[in-house]
């Protein structure tokens, strides 16, 4: 019964407190800067831009002898962008998975699933780094203060750590389970995913074709930040932005929340309090994550309407789900027969 009360607690705070700030967005709507909010919007597209060419880079390692359209690529790629930061759970990696392998003659999940994984290597190298400088300037949370936050998401598995760590052991446990099951495909699966990875096999290809990419990427993202601290009037500054940067990296880590928005709106008002009214941070907390949500999902859906000919984000999840389920059938077909060879 108390964690009953202790959750219905905190999802209220969260609600009350993001629709408070939501509603001095609104009314602060005149004060906004738009220029500076449209530059930021546009740099944060070329960071988009830029970070699908290095998966579509990544994809061509993987398929060389298949020709494949990078607009097809990119389309791919912000819808599941656009999706992810509109509905929680990261539904939007069905979206990117199955519209890329549509995309690409011959392509196979694992495969394509572990060439989009390729750029976690630089983002993880990049978020490590901004974590500790945002660690080390005083303002950014601990991780055991995140429990006192007022973002059911975060604080209640903060509060709970035994219920945390179950649920993380349980995960391990569930997948050495499927591994085992899979035993017998096991080889094949593996020989798709190190085919995602071949890019990684040529250091030089890579720092080319995806970790210089993704370099410039952050740096337009690090420029859009900026603009739009400038656009809500908290302050364009390297220190702001490397804390709105750090404030991205906890809340993508929890997707219970469309784009992480209760952890970054809570995250955001502690970081910041400091450094400008309350009812500014309030307007930006929201704000921000508003305009990069709305104008994401537009994109997203531009590209799922006008370059896959769906009608709706539904329409290319129903889509994916089919599209796997048929995949998984004609391996089992093929398994008993002994010509599934991946």
């Amino acid at each position: 019964m108390p964690g009953h009360w202790l959750i219905a607690t905190t999802l209220a705070q969260s609600i009350t407190s993001f629709f408070n700030a939501a509603g001095q967005f609104f009314s602060d709507l005149a004060a906004v800067h738009w220029p500076a909010l449209a530059v930021g919007l546009l740099l944060f597209l070329a960071n988009l831009t830029l970070r699908s060419r290095g998966f579509f880079n990544s994809l061509r390692a993987a398929y060389p002898a298949s020709y494949f359209q990078f607009r097809r690529i990119w389309g791919a790629y912000v819808a599941a962008v656009g999706f992810n930061n509109v509905v929680p759970a990261r539904g939007g990696d069905i979206i990117k998975l199955y519209l890329t392998k549509s995309s690409i003659p011959g392509s196979r999940y694992p495969t394509v699933a572990a060439a989009f994984f390729v750029e976690a290597i630089f983002d993880a190298c990049m978020g490590i780094f901004v974590l500790i400088f945002a660690f080390t300037q005083g303002v950014f949370p601990k991780p055991p203060d995140f429990g006192k936050l007022s973002a059911f998401d975060i604080s209640y598995f903060a509060s709970n750590f035994r219920l945390t760590l179950f649920l993380i052991t349980a995960l391990a446990i569930a997948g050495l389970v499927a591994f085992a099951l899979l035993s017998e495909r096991v080889q094949s699966f593996w020989q798709r995913v190190r085919q995602g990875f071949t890019i990684l096999r040529d250091r030089r290809r890579y720092l080319r074709e995806v970790a210089s990419l993704q370099a410039l990427a952050w740096i337009c993202r690090f420029l859009s930040y900026w603009f739009m601290l400038d656009a809500f009037r908290v302050g364009g500054s390297v220190e702001n932005v490397l804390l709105v940067f750090a404030v991205g990296q906890v809340a993508g880590a929890v997707p219970f929340t469309p784009g992480g928005a209760g952890v970054q709106q809570a995250l955001l008002v502690k970081v910041f309090e400091k450094k400008a009214g309350g009812a500014i941070i309030a307007a930006y907390s929201v704000g921000q994550q508003l305009a990069i949500s709305v104008f994401t999902f537009l994109l997203g859906l531009f590209a799922v309407i006008y370059i896959f000919r769906f009608r709706s984000f539904r329409e290319v999840i129903d889509a994916g789900r089919q599209s796997r389920e048929e995949e998984r059938v004609a391996e089992e077909r093929l398994a008993p027969e002994g010509r599934w060879t991946g």
